[in-house]
């Protein structure tokens, strides 16, 4: 299955890994190749891509608290409203 981005999806992209290589020299890199391998597995099972994990990292904490999973075809103010203290 061919996929294609949106110019904004690309910006997007572009602007994590700069965010990225700003933060350490190759993980801008290491980002886009783990990007380019989830675009690998959409092209090859479509169906499977339909999910989205939604997390808050707690400051200072060391924890990334999960506030959903959820099929992206879900309204967004269901994990929107889980991220209000």
């Amino acid at each position: 299955m061919e996929l294609r981005l949106r110019p904004e999806a690309r910006l997007d992209l572009e602007a994590a890994a700069r965010w990225y290589e700003a933060q350490e020299q190759g993980l801008g890199r290491q980002f886009l190749d783990e990007v380019r391998l989830t675009f690998e597995r959409i092209r090859a099972n479509p169906e499977a891509y339909r999910y989205g994990v939604i997390d808050l990292p707690v400051a200072a904490t060391g924890i990334s608290v999960v506030l959903a999973v959820l099929h992206c075809g879900r309204d967004p103010k269901l994990w929107r409203e889980r991220s209000r203290p």
